[in-house]
């Protein structure tokens, strides 16, 4: 007899290879490769405290060396571009250009998954449970929880509409608030 946690397991890896073999055959006919895919996706939904290539490195678990060259392959097809930190220009923020986000917005959504959905809805205790398998698999790694701010217990909001981070004090706007970020902790 298999287990749960066994059964779990083999269906999130089907599912997975399903999403990718999908999203492969697209990114073959655009000579780009999955992780270098992973890259402009990370960039797409980051703050700007995590668009960076030590919070990359971080985030897709990689060395320095091989996300500099999944950069560099990115930056060469036009799909990223480099911009200077106006108060430390030793920092340097990695942003999807227009052709970037054209291309994520063509291929975040898997069609067949919003076919699926279209047609017979998504279960929002799936989607609860699933986010938090994820959580607990990156806390039990030891891995950052790169969660959305808005859901951080350093997202302050001092006035209607208005947002800051108590970590760094910035300000934040509503659109910030939305993004992945490397500096986020939990409310637990």
């Amino acid at each position: 007899m298999i287990s749960e946690t066994i059964q779990i397991q083999q269906l999130l890896e089907r599912i997975a290879a399903l999403l990718r073999g999908e999203r492969r055959n697209k990114l073959v006919e655009l000579g780009l490769l999955p992780v270098q895919f992973d890259a402009l996706c990370y960039l797409g939904e980051c703050n700007r405290y995590s668009d960076t290539l030590m919070a990359l490195c971080e985030y897709l678990g990689q060395t320095k060396g091989t996300v500099s060259q999944t950069l560099k392959v990115l930056e060469k097809k036009g799909l990223i571009e480099r911009q200077a930190d106006a108060k430390d220009k030793r920092v340097v923020h990695l942003k999807p250009s227009g052709a970037g986000l054209a291309l994520l917005s063509e291929l975040t959504q898997s069609p067949l998954l919003c076919a699926l959905h279209a047609e017979h809805g998504v279960d929002t205790r799936l989607q609860g449970a699933l986010t938090e398998l994820l959580k607990q698999l990156q806390q039990a790694n030891g891995g950052r929880a790169f969660g959305v701010c808005r859901q951080c217990r350093y997202n302050q909001s001092p006035a209607q509409g208005h947002f800051q981070c108590g970590l760094t004090g910035d300000a934040l706007s509503e659109a910030d608030t939305r993004l992945i970020c490397r500096e986020y902790e939990g409310n637990d």
